[in-house]
This record gives structure tokens, sequence and C-alpha cells, in this order.
């Protein structure tokens, strides 16, 4: 689940992390009466879960409280990342001395929690990765003792602040610890954490994303929240109705199979032979002819998808249903993107017969179907 920024920053505040005076605002009336409130030059920022939000123009300056409310109207106008806008932040601009970057994720590699700092805040810690890597410090956190207060104060150290701001960022990135613990957080990071000129230090930015499988046992945010876990757009929300996992990435063949393990075989098929997934799309076991239907309807509504590759491994999935779903698509839909199709397991060979007679191919190894599946979309640009 994913918090926006003024809901993340209610948590912090609420572990004592300094954050800067403010409050969110509906409606451009309300954006003035924060700025009133404030009673000094005001950032109203656009409350969306989408990076990258400052580079579309959902944060600006305003001096005034006249100006806020022009800041706030226009930015509740705009989508980002394709999402509407529905709140802002309008919340004390800062006298910034220096912008750094404070945040803890998993290290799936390590099966560790990991914490990364940098005295370069406020841009993409992945474009700093790639820039400038001496420049982020890392630090995996033992499982069984936790992040411990030496580990935060030698962080910045290595960060590169002296005398009392050691402790003073150690503390962030303690506090920051706590609320993982806590909450089950997958991702938090303050980018930026400001450093003002009078030497204190602000959490100007926050990101909080809590484990979906954890919100068991967090029911009472979810109330508090008032809205969906998830912020989810149609695709997403289609087939999360469908009890299918979906998750959509930065190429053009869209994977649909059943089992995560072998969806996540086929992208890396898929990749070895030179091309790029835009799909992730586990039909989950036992798919019948409906269910195969609705994920190809699913995945042709993201307009990055320029190919589809089938790859079913039968065993409670019935690949004679899967190639029912399959004709059923491409009959009911005016179907031009080229699909590959594997299918081995229960009822393989019935399956094969009703792709024949409907004069869709097939192929029988998973190498097979990832090489034509990618000569498809290369002989297609």
């Amino acid at each position: 689940m994913k918090l926006f920024e003024h809901e993340a920053k209610d948590i912090f505040r609420a572990f004592n992390m300094p954050t800067p005076p403010g409050g969110v605002a509906r409606t451009p009336k309300e954006a003035k009466e924060r700025a009133a409130e404030v009673g000094k030059p005001v950032a109203v920022k656009a409350m969306v879960l989408a990076g990258k939000r400052g580079k579309a123009g959902g944060v600006k300056f305003a001096d005034s409280p006249q100006d806020a409310e022009k800041c706030a109207e226009e930015i509740l106008k705009m989508r980002i990342n394709n999402l509407p806008v529905e709140a802002v932040l309008v919340e004390e601009k800062l006298d910034i001395e220096q912008e750094i970057y404070a945040g803890i994720t998993i290290d799936r590699n390590e099966r560790k929690y990991v914490v990364i700092g940098s005295a370069s805040g406020g841009m993409s810690i992945e474009e700093l990765a790639e820039e400038s890597p001496e420049k982020i410090i890392k630090r995996h956190v033992d499982p069984n003792l936790g992040f411990q207060p030496f580990e935060a104060r030698q962080m910045a150290i290595d960060m590169g602040f002296r005398g009392k701001q050691i402790s003073q960022l150690g503390s962030f990135f303690l506090k920051l610890w706590n609320i993982v613990e806590t909450y089950d957080v997958e991702l938090t990071e303050i980018n930026p954490l400001i450093l003002t000129k009078d030497g204190r230090f602000f959490a100007a930015d926050a990101r909080l994303n809590i484990d979906d499988n954890s919100l068991f046992r967090h029911k009472g945010i979810i109330e508090k929240l008032k809205r969906e876990p998830i912020e989810q757009n149609e695709r997403e929300r289609l087939a999360t109705e469908n009890d299918m996992a979906y998750v959509e990435l930065e190429g053009n063949i869209a994977c649909i199979c059943n089992g995560a393990g072998l969806t996540m075989a086929t992208l890396d098929a898929v990749s070895l032979y030179g091309g790029k997934a835009s799909t992730f799309l586990d039909l989950g076991g036992g798919a019948d002819a409906e269910r195969v239907e609705k994920g190809i309807e699913i995945a042709l509504m993201y307009p990055k998808v320029k190919a589809i590759l089938v790859n079913i491994m039968g065993g409670i999935t019935r690949c004679d249903e899967v190639a029912k779903g399959i004709v059923a698509a491409r009959n009911d839909g005016d179907i031009t993107t080229p699909m590959v199709i594997r299918m081995v397991g229960t009822n393989e060979e019935e399956g094969q017969e009703i792709l024949k007679e409907a004069g869709i191919p097939f192929l029988k190894t998973m190498e097979e179907a990832a090489s034509k599946v990618v000569e498809l979309v290369k002989e297609a640009v």
C-alpha cells in the first residue's frame, strides 16, 4: 500500500521526525487558507502516487496566500503519470543549505533490509547510483539485531557529516528504521531530507510503502485513510478483480502464463532473445477459458504491448480450456496484435487441436516461443 506524502508525514511526525509546517488542501481556497496559516512562503505540491512530479510541474512555490491559491488551481487541474491530482500539500518553503537522501528498502538478493544515504539528495536515487555511485552509502541490517544507533551514526559520518550533525542525522535513520519495523514497510525514503541554513534537519518529502501482505496487521491505517490499499489504473484494477497477478513493465511484449515462477522464467527467456516484457500476467492455477480470454483482454489494453506470448504449463490448468480462451479472445475482438502460443501438460493434444482448427499456430518449447515473439516485434518496428 502506497501512502501519499501527507499521510506518510503524519506517521513521521508520530515518530517525532521534524517536517515542515503546513497542511492538505483540496481546493484553491483551502490552499490559500493553509498558506495563511503557515505565514511564510510555501511550497504547493501535488498529492499523487507517482514519481518525478516536480519535473511534471506538480511542485510550485508561492510567496503569498494569493499566489498559493493560483498555484493550487493550476496543479489541481493536472494529471501526472495519468493520475488525477485531487489534493495538494501546502507547507513552509525551507531555507535550504543542503539536500540529502535517506531511505530504507529490501535487498532481495541479500534477503535483508538495506539503509541507504547520500549527501547528494534531490534527484532520483537510481540516476545518482548510475552517475555517481561513490556518493551512495549503504548498510545492510542484521535481521537478528536490527539497525543499531552506532550504525546510524556511522552512516552520517560516511556521508561526510561532522559534529552534532552526526547524531541529528543518525536520529533520522533510526526513526525511519522504527517506522519500517512498526509498519512492515517495503520502502521508505526522504528525498530530499533538508539541512537548513540554521542547522536543522527536516523531512521535506516522504515516501512510505507498506507490504500488502501485512495489511491484516494494520487495519487501523486503512480505516483511518478511508481509501483502497492500492492506487490502481484500470488494467490493474481489472486484474485484481479477476484474481490475476499483473505488473506493468517498460517493454512491449506481454507475457501471459500460469504461475509466478513460470511467468518470471518467461520474462527471462524474452530478455535472453533480445526482447523486453511489457507485462507480467499470472493467470493463476486452474484458469478456465473465460479467465484466459479476460487476461488477453487486459494485456491488450496496455498501449505499449506490440505482441503477446502465452506460455502455459498445464497441471490443474487444462490446455484445452486455455485454447478455447485464446480462440474466444481472437473471435470476440478485433485483434491485430500478434500472439505466440506455447502449451504443454494436461489435455495438451486437445488444446493444440483446438488451436489448429482455428488456424492459430503454436510452439512446443518456451525457448522457441520467446525467440519467435521477439522476432515478430522486431519485424513490426
